[in-house]
């Protein structure tokens, strides 16, 4: 027995209640799909015997109603020429015809009506399928939604402000402390310098000096 035949006697809504407690209400939604086209294929092959038993009935029936209709002529016609014997053989057939229609049309009325409420039913389980199949769209939507939500959380999990503010802290620290080293390693590389580095600079300064003197007194001589 399927799960929609087990839960035949619940609404929609309420199955749709069911399916959102699931632990995984995508896979519970295609097993309640995959049970109602079962239970549709079911119900449809149940009304395709029942709709021809329906046309049976009603095939008799008319069958019956054309022969009353035939001997009730036949009579008048026996009547009218004066044959009594077969006057009356063909209102006694007709009687018997007319029995067997009477029969007829109450069996094909029975189950013209089941034919018709089992039609009603089929009808709406083809809706109730359709309606199904249209809240797996949203389903499926939502739960991926919330599959996404909560890989976000997982990965944001013991992630807070205060430890980003730490970790920059953490990394400003290093920063100075690196910027420090390197003043420190000029500092030192500075005093390393050898005496004839020395010199050799203040030479180097005092030939600018001499250069600069000598141009400043070609421009005193023209004022």
């Amino acid at each position: 027995m399927s799960i929609f035949k087990r839960l035949r006697d619940l609404t929609l809504s309420n199955v749709y209640a069911l399916i959102e407690k699931a632990e995984d209400p995508v896979k519970l939604t295609d097993q309640y799909i995959r049970d109602m086209t079962e239970d549709l294929e079911d119900a449809e092959k149940a009304v395709a015997q029942q709709i021809a038993i329906e046309k049976k009935f009603k095939q008799q029936y008319e069958e019956q109603e054309a022969l009353v209709t035939k001997r009730t002529e036949q009579a008048h016609m026996a009547a009218q020429a004066q044959n009594l014997d077969l006057a009356r053989r063909a209102l006694e057939e007709k009687r018997s015809a007319e029995q067997k229609r009477d029969e007829f049309k109450t069996a094909y009325d029975q189950n013209k009506a089941a034919a018709d409420n089992l039609r009603a039913k089929l009808d709406e389980m083809r809706k109730q399928l359709t309606e199904m199949k249209n809240k797996r769209e949203t389903l499926v939507a939502r739960f991926n939604a919330a599959k996404a939500q909560n890989e976000i959380n997982k990965a944001m999990t013991g992630f807070s402000s205060d430890t980003a503010a730490a970790g920059l802290k953490r990394m400003e620290e290093k920063m100075l402390h690196m910027e420090a080293q390197a003043e420190a390693s000029n500092e030192m590389a500075s005093k390393d310098k050898s005496l004839d580095d020395e010199f050799a600079a203040l030479g180097k300064d005092k030939a600018v000096e001499d250069e600069l003197a000598a141009l400043m007194k070609q421009y005193e001589n023209k004022q």
